[in-house]
């Protein structure tokens, strides 16, 4: 989170100024949020967003140019624990799988109430992965659906299958510390190993592969 009084700090990617405006308007006007950048292309983003890093990235998927998704997965090559969350009009089990692979933390419909989205913010701020209820469904669904390559081993130990349980169903870094009964930096270092066992980067990556494979 952001060290400026504790205030999440947003960026906004829309290309359609009056849902781009609206949101600003709603992330300003809310006590502890500040978005400190609103673009109409990823491009400008990708441009402008090194200088003032923020907090979360909200970004449409239909843009003009580069689409959200290829945005989403330059960002996170740069900035791997940048949360970049979609929210979009798009709710096909394509776009979700696609912004899922490409590195995006969540998943909302534009449909999604002012309070809820504010919730996801914070929510995605502190490691969590929030998605609208038909997406979650969705992709629950496609996943399960997935059979397994018959020679997936990634040598994960209990504590490691545990912990990736927890995550998948929606912990945080601090409530799964809880339930291991361990420190958060214990709950990062085993789900560094995690990622590198599983060969992923994010955890809504190492989430889908846990589904799709059958891991937990």
């Amino acid at each position: 989170m952001s060290q400026n009084n504790d205030q999440i700090h947003v960026t906004l990617i829309e290309d359609e100024r009056d849902v781009r405006e609206g949101l600003t308007v709603l992330i300003n006007g809310s006590p502890g949020f500040r978005c400190v950048g609103a673009f109409r292309t990823m491009e400008d983003a990708l441009q402008s967003i090194g200088d003032r890093l923020p907090d979360v990235v909200l970004t449409d998927i239909g843009l003009p140019g580069m689409s959200g998704i290829d945005g989403t997965r330059v960002l996170k090559e740069r900035y791997p624990n940048l949360p970049v969350v979609a929210l979009t009009v798009y709710d096909d089990a394509e776009d979700v799988f696609a912004a899922l692979c490409a590195g995006a933390s969540g998943y909302l419909l534009k449909n999604t109430t002012p309070v809820r989205l504010l919730e996801s913010l914070k929510e995605v701020a502190s490691g969590g992965a929030p998605m609208s209820p038909t997406v979650a469904h969705r992709v629950i669904k496609l996943f399960r659906e997935f059979r397994p390559p018959e020679t997936a081993t990634h040598d994960l130990t209990g504590q490691e299958t545990e912990l990736l349980k927890l995550i998948v169903d929606g912990h945080t870094y601090k409530t799964a510390a809880v339930k291991l009964d361990i420190t958060v930096r214990t709950v990062s270092f085993h789900l560094h190993n995690v990622y590198q066992k599983l060969q992923v980067h994010s955890k809504s990556e190492a989430v889908a592969k846990a589904l799709r494979e059958h891991l937990v």
